[in-house]
């Protein structure tokens, strides 16, 4: 019978030992890491008529289906765009000998949010032809962490069309078969609560007389009625003041270091500073930092998506804050498989 992914990750690095015929005792030190890489290949490539059954399948993907269902149905990111994303990780899990997807499920939601869209970004640049992605600029530090070396952009420049056969080939040959049940049922969830909002914004009041725009104001000058711009920045949502910054794993860097770098750059510019709440013996992996102007992270960003600044020689990357979508209150949320 078939054993779950995480069954055997957990037996990684044990000897396997027989007797032989002439009593004496023969030690196989194997590396179930790469036996598992071999068992891979074979029954993923194993048509569905095989002697594997679908819940056998299933059961084996058990961690890439917890990892799928965390992202569609916790995260509420996109089923289809997020097959292509374990797709991703697979490949580069078979091509590194790496567990690749059992390191990503350590982290915290919000760092998985982020390592997706690194993987968002790294399957763009495998479909599209973009010099930028040459660049040894654009990082992704959190894929790096989870590889355990180093590795940028312009590996998948470099190697776009053997990603893009082998990406392809492991969302048809394994996720489709692995995963297609937990798309359908975050699907339809998804279009479940589409309806719903709908229904919500029909309901709601049509329509005021003499509306006046949020952040606004209405004034009398002379005769005519004007709006002016009321709008002071404590009152701009904290979410829309808020960066995401990022560390290196093994570069530790302490809340004071961020503070002072941001303080000595842009001034008295901060609110508030949070870092990853972690075990006195642990590494915080990011931090959220709440501007006192939404005005100052334009200035940092200088119209990039991400930027990379280096801490006391330590690489930090941050870039807008973007929430977690709510939860739906439609429907109780779906287990974990």
């Amino acid at each position: 019978m078939l054993v779950g992914h995480k069954e055997r990750n957990s037996q990684r690095n044990k000897s396997d030992i027989r007797r032989t015929p002439a009593g004496s005792w023969l030690i196989l030190v194997v590396s179930l890491h790469q036996l598992s890489t071999v068992v891979y290949h074979i029954l993923d490539t194993m048509p569905p008529s095989s002697f594997v059954s679908e819940q056998e399948f299933k059961m084996f993907h058990s961690i890439d289906r917890e990892l799928y269902t965390l992202l569609t149905i916790n995260l509420w990111r996109d089923p289809v765009e997020s097959l292509q994303i374990m797709a991703l990780w697979l490949w580069l899990e078979r091509t590194s000998l790496n567990d690749v997807v059992s390191k990503i499920l350590t982290l915290p939601d919000v760092l998985i949010h982020e390592i997706a869209d690194e993987a968002v970004t790294c399957l763009n640049c495998i479909n599209n032809d973009h010099s930028a992605c040459s660049s040894e600029s654009y990082v992704i530090p959190l894929t790096q962490s989870v590889m355990d070396k180093e590795i940028s952009l312009r590996f998948f420049h470099e190697n776009r069309l053997k990603a893009t056969e082998g990406v392809a080939k492991v969302a048809n040959e394994v996720c489709i078969r692995a995963l297609n049940d937990i798309m359908q049922r975050a699907v339809a969830r998804n279009a479940a609560q589409s309806i719903a909002d709908s229904q919500k914004m029909m309901t709601a009041q049509p329509f005021q007389q003499s509306p006046v725009h949020p952040g606004f104001s209405q004034m009398r000058f002379g005769s005519s009625d004007v709006l002016e711009s009321v709008t002071p920045e404590n009152e701009v949502p904290p979410d829309d003041r808020t960066m995401f910054v990022t560390f290196s794993k093994g570069y530790p860097v302490e809340e004071r270091e961020v503070g002072e770098f941001f303080t000595r750059t842009y001034g008295d510019c901060f609110e508030s500073l949070v870092m990853q709440d972690v075990q006195s013996s642990e590494q915080s992996l990011f931090a959220k930092i709440v501007f006192r102007s939404a005005a100052t992270i334009d200035v940092i960003l200088n119209g990039m998506g991400k930027v990379k600044f280096t801490i006391n020689g330590k690489h930090v990357w941050a870039r807008k804050y973007v929430p977690k979508p709510p939860k739906s209150q439609l429907m109780p949320s779906l287990p974990s498989v």
